[in-house]
């Protein structure tokens, strides 16, 4: 693929439902955050929360010009979120962040530097290859995500050790060269389908802490969710 000899900015791009607990502290660290020399661009899209999540946001944003908001008129689900905030996306590198502080943006430097350096196209931040500390909690769901990341990789033909995982980081020719559908959670395998057929494309994996959340401290994905991922690993992996 054929490299910038530079970067200057990272778009980074929030989607949000609900999360009126932490938005405005992962905003602070957003904004706090080492991101190598690299302008930030700051794309936050609220998926018509029905908390204060977005007079919280604005209330930042004012000021704070590299903060942009997208608001949705309905629920449509992370995949849409995402899909609107990379199509208005302006920088040369795009860097996805959860709202809800299971990831820390004091992980930036080591998602970025492999791409700013010329060695990758897109980063993947995993949970399960970091030395660093993770909160633990529920069993199925590690089983779960080990099961998605291991039929998403035979499909792929990746060596990922967490195809779930919140922070992927792309080139934002990457993304210019794939087309997304999916609205919800079936986003993640979607991305990595397509991804892997990007030719010549080079993918590099970087250990992340993870401080996941309970259900009761707000976390949102469920079983529907997952066969939803499962759906979407065979659609997209089987089907171009």
């Amino acid at each position: 693929m054929v490299l910038k000899s530079s970067f200057k900015k990272v778009s980074i791009v929030i989607p949000a439902f609900n999360e009126e607990p932490t938005i405005e502290k992962i905003l602070a660290e957003v904004l706090d955050a080492n991101s190598l020399n690299l302008t930030k661009e700051i794309i936050v899209v609220d998926d018509n929360s029905q908390d204060n999540t977005i007079e919280l946001v604005q209330k930042v944003s004012a000021n704070h010009e590299c903060i942009k908001i997208i608001a949705h008129s309905k629920n449509y689900g992370k995949g849409a979120a995402l899909r609107k905030a990379f199509s208005k996306a302006t920088g040369d590198i795009v860097l996805i962040q959860d709202a809800d502080l299971e990831y820390s943006p004091k992980e930036y430097p080591k998602l970025l530097a492999p791409i700013v350096n010329g060695k990758a196209d897109v980063v993947y931040g995993s949970r399960f290859r970091s030395e660093q500390e993770t909160r633990v909690l529920y069993f199925w769901h590690r089983i779960a995500n080990g099961i998605l990341t291991l039929m998403s990789n035979m499909l792929t033909n990746l060596n990922l050790t967490d195809m779930e995982t919140c922070y992927k980081v792309f080139r934002k020719e990457v993304l210019e060269q794939i087309n997304l559908v999916e609205n919800r959670f079936g986003i993640e395998p979607e991305i990595t389908a397509k991804i892997s057929r990007v030719p010549n494309i080079r993918i590099y994996e970087v250990g992340v802490a993870y401080f996941g959340r309970t259900y009761a401290e707000g976390k949102k994905i469920g079983l529907k969710d997952a066969f939803r991922a499962f759906y979407a690993i065979l659609r997209y992996g089987l089907f171009r």
